[in-house]
């Protein structure tokens, strides 16, 4: 007769007050034999389970799984069903496909003999106040068009990863002028000072050390912008996404909620980049209500935001060529021809440069993306003070 452990310690329970086997075993919901027989052996069920290490049947890849042991110590990354596959083609008819879930699991125990070590990841156990995350994040695949061109870019991507609040900022490349922009439009809109920021291993905040270490530090104007705000600067390990995976994880549901909100407004095209911009901080906002409890209570542990905000572009100072041109961050722009020989100074904004000579804008012209290139084209400017 099966029973419970629950049922046999009632059984002896009730046994040390009568001393009567068969008024026990009926109150214990057993038979006479059955209580007298757990009565005079003193153990639980689960003590006398004898543990099963014999096989029930005969193992139906026993005659080739040498040669499967030796795949798997050669490649360990393969999985089972590529194995499986790649055993019924050398073998035809030997093993139905029926056998999959079988084989899965002689390989699964496999590993868990014989594989290769695992890496170990610890929980991480965050402090309200304490870690601002940062991570950029590729956004082509929601399919943005502005006037119906494609718009491809990236979000700056700050998140509080003990509340999960988290702000976004539209950017062009992970550059560091694209960090400062996102980093500050965070805090700002927070108001307050996290005690660490973490990245990644982006050029925007890092540098190589020594050749050949493959160890990384923080660059110099990396460091500028956190000494500005009172920031102890942190970095994840090198080839360890895991441990920024609060960021890494909300980029992807970022993305799903901005997929859903494009769904419901029946478009993915926008008049410009303003009214886009409006409706990714209007999905941000309605995300960051359902955490405004969490939020509330780590808001708390946070120093109040007391200091001003950094120029969101980098000065260069260059003379303008015979050729009515200027050498800006290696790459080469055209401006009016009046300015021959004039020394000019570069406002560099993370997508697009003002051109400034005697403090008086003289020219915008859009940002190019990587190095030795030209654009002979600008967008001539009134005569106003530059930003």
């Amino acid at each position: 007769m099966f029973c419970t452990d629950k049922q046999i310690r009632k059984l002896l329970m009730e046994y040390e007050k009568s001393r009567d086997i068969e008024k026990s075993s009926l109150k214990a919901g057993l038979c006479r034999q059955t209580g007298s027989k757990y009565i005079h052996n003193g153990k639980l069920p689960s003590e006398l389970e004898v543990s099963h290490v014999w096989r029930t049947r005969k193992d139906p890849f026993e005659k080739d799984w040498a040669e499967v042991e030796e795949r798997l110590s050669d490649a360990p990354e393969l999985e089972a069903k590529t194995l499986f596959e790649w055993l019924c083609e050398k073998y035809p008819g030997r093993y139905p496909y029926g056998q999959l879930r079988t084989f899965q699991r002689r390989v699964s125990d496999w590993r868990a003999l014989n594989g290769p070590a695992k890496e170990v990841y610890f929980p991480q156990i965050y402090e309200p106040g304490k870690r601002l995350s940062t991570d950029f994040t590729c956004m082509k695949k929601l399919g943005i068009t502005i006037e119906g061109m494609p718009f491809n870019h990236l979000l700056c991507h700050c998140v509080l990863v003990w509340s999960n609040w988290q702000w976004a900022t539209i950017c062009q490349s992970e550059s560091l002028l694209a960090l400062r922009q996102g980093l500050q439009d965070a805090l700002f809109r927070l108001g307050r000072i996290p005690r660490e920021h973490w990245t990644d291993h982006s050029t925007a905040a890092t540098k190589a050390l020594a050749a050949g270490t493959g160890k990384r530090g923080f660059n110099n104007r990396y460091l500028d912008i956190m000494n500005h705000f009172d920031i102890t600067p942190r970095t994840i390990q090198v080839n360890a996404p895991h441990e920024n995976g609060d960021v890494e994880s909300l980029n992807g549901v970022l993305k799903r909620r901005l997929e859903q909100h494009l769904l419901l407004r029946g478009s993915r095209d926008f008049e410009n980049v303003d009214t886009y911009q409006h409706f990714l901080y209007t999905v941000l906002n309605k995300a960051n209500d359902l955490r405004s409890d969490r939020f509330n209570e780590e808001l708390k542990h946070m120093r109040l935001l007391s200091v001003d905000k950094l120029p969101e572009y980098e000065i260069v100072d260059a003379r303008v060529t015979n050729w009515s041109t200027v050498n800006i961050s290696c790459n080469t722009y055209s401006v009016p021809s009046r300015l021959i020989g004039r020394k000019i100074r570069a406002l560099c904004h993370e997508d697009h440069i003002d051109i400034v000579y005697k403090h008086v804008h003289q020219l915008s012209m859009p940002r190019l993306k990587g190095r030795c290139k030209s654009r002979t084209t600008g967008r001539a400017g009134g005569m106003r003070k530059p930003p």
